[in-house]
């Protein structure tokens, strides 16, 4: 009866193999050998399931996991912290940057304002220069020649000059009045020949090199006529 309890069903459970099953039988029983037997014998059922490697591979495989998912954490935290330096650097140097373009608004303005006798040096340009262009385009080139006068030596010329001159600050600034004073001198010297087509073309390059040029100073707000 007790041979019905034997889990035989399940071969994880199956005894040990070994020939002690013979032991029960008297005829066969030898106390030497079977002792010996008995001492050496492997459970090759336990020994043979993959139970234990299974959990050894599933555990390194959630190891492996883990520690990538943190170093992925790590990483995103890092990128994140290295963002924000970026960021408040680049707050930083646009802050600085409005306080110096403020702090030269100011500077050029004080000058401006302090300058009264070289605006009415350029307010009067802005008259002669409507002269010239109402006559060139009326194609009376005598008119236009009476307010150029023979040269750059004219006085009115003369005195935009000197106030171009000290209110001229940045590179681009004297680009354009360097580009306005050639071209002035084109104009005078194509009315002079009477060659109408060059002169329209000379005036209407000095007129707008002296327009960018108050544009860049904030003198177009001031001047009238522009």
């Amino acid at each position: 009866m007790a041979t019905s309890f034997l889990p035989t069903a399940n071969p994880l459970f199956l005894p040990c193999s070994s020939s002690s099953s013979s032991s029960l039988s008297p005829a066969a029983y030898n106390p030497h050998k079977n002792h010996l037997k008995s001492s050496v014998t492997i459970c090759r059922a336990f020994s043979d399931t993959p139970i234990a490697t299974v959990s050894r591979r599933g555990l390194a495989i959630s190891f492996l996991t883990t520690t990538f998912l943190f170093s992925l954490e790590g990483r995103e935290r890092r990128d994140g912290a290295n963002a924000a330096i970026l960021e408040a650097e680049d707050d930083v140097e646009l802050l600085e940057k409005v306080k110096k373009d403020r702090k030269k608004r100011l500077e050029r303005q004080g000058i401006i304002n302090s300058s009264k006798t070289e605006k009415g040096y350029l307010q009067d340009l802005v008259y002669k220069l409507s002269e010239v262009g109402q006559a060139i385009d009326n194609n009376d080139l005598p008119a236009a020649s009476s307010v150029l006068g023979g040269s750059t030596e004219t006085e009115w010329l003369q005195k935009a000059n000197l106030a171009l001159t000290k209110l001229t600050v940045s590179p681009e600034e004297k680009t354009e009045v360097d580009t306005f004073n050639s071209s002035v001198a084109s104009l005078i010297s194509s009315v002079t020949r009477k060659d109408l087509e060059s002169s329209k073309v000379a005036f209407i390059t000095s007129a707008s090199a002296f327009e960018r040029w108050t544009t860049l100073t904030g003198l177009v707000e001031v001047l009238k006529g522009l």
